[in-house]
């Protein structure tokens, strides 16, 4: 680590700081977005924990999901509020890392847990009979403990190449959070490891865990098709619509914000709007699609309610 490491205290994030007019109704609509974020993510921990008829694999999954998707924002948007209100903009050393860490790890448990999703949906439809011996209480239990402990080593990693650079061009950070693309643009030293390691680690854990999915889908769409009845089709896709367009909306976002070569020195305000609606807005999104688009959800919220 360099010696202006040592020295330096803090980082300015100015994400909007060019954008001054919407100061005032960006600090509303985050509050809003994330108190609809916690309510939403609650109802369904709430549902799954009081209904007995969603103690099953695919809500045990869903209930982390919804964890995740309270904690992933929680990371940010806090910060981004007090800044919002007291128009410093700043974050310090340590505060930047913690925050880097958590978002990367709990990000990245997210993309682990949605490829144990598909594969819990592929063995349901594929394999029904043999669903619960396949997915006993004690595998799904194990499968949830790898997904958290890969998240946040994945993340130790990049936090660790991303803060042992040297940051002595700027200590403005492009962005409306602390992200490794941004702090790489500040360092005076060479990022080519630090680089080598994003691109290899998540290339690898990422390209694995989406080929993981992608299978248990080819598994899936080819398992629905040999079923004869209309109804029966119907039924068997509806288990797994939900956490497809869950899978569509955070690879797309996800892609769009880091796979594009202008994000990796650049952010304009495109860029940082998409990366908003990668890191706030997808969790808020994930709870209403699983609740329109999952009867049993949707009935479990109702009672919830009622009573």
């Amino acid at each position: 680590m360099g010696i202006y490491n040592l020295t330096m205290n803090e980082f300015i994030l100015i994400g909007i700081s060019d954008l001054p007019e919407v100061r005032y109704p960006l600090l509303v609509v985050l509050a809003v977005i994330y108190q609809v974020t916690f309510f939403g993510n609650g109802t369904i921990l709430l549902a799954i924990r009081t209904e007995k008829k969603l103690h099953t694999p695919m809500y045990y999954f869903l209930a982390n999901l919804s964890l995740l998707d309270i904690f992933c924002p929680s990371t940010i948007i806090p910060k981004m509020l007090e800044n919002l209100l007291t128009e410093k903009q700043s974050i310090s050393f340590i505060g930047c890392a913690l925050q880097l860490y958590f978002l990367v790890a709990l990000a990245g448990t997210e993309v682990f847990l949605l490829a144990v999703m598909a594969y819990d949906r592929s063995v349901a439809i594929c394999f029904p009979l043999r669903y619960t011996l396949i997915m006993s209480k004690q595998h799904c239990a194990q499968l949830v403990a790898g997904i958290w402990a890969a998240g946040f080593l994945h993340s130790l990693l990049h936090t660790v190449f991303t803060f042992r650079l040297s940051f002595c061009k700027s200590h403005r950070v492009n962005q409306y959070y602390c992200d490794i693309p941004p702090l790489m643009a500040l360092s005076c030293s060479s990022t080519y490891v630090t680089e080598m390691v994003v691109l290899v680690v998540a290339g690898i854990f990422g390209s694995s865990t989406l080929l993981i999915t992608f299978i248990s889908y080819i598994y899936i769409i080819s398992t629905i098709l040999k079923i004869r009845s209309t109804e029966g089709k119907r039924k068997a896709f509806s288990t797994c619509s939900s956490h497809l367009l869950v899978v569509g909306l955070f690879y797309g976002t996800a892609i769009f914000t880091y796979i594009r070569p202008s994000y990796s020195r650049h952010a304009p305000t495109s860029d940082r709007l998409i990366s908003m609606i990668y890191v706030i807005i997808t969790p808020m999104l994930n709870p209403i699609i699983y609740s329109l688009r999952n009867t049993e959800v949707k009935a479990a919220i109702r009672r919830l309610y009622v009573m």
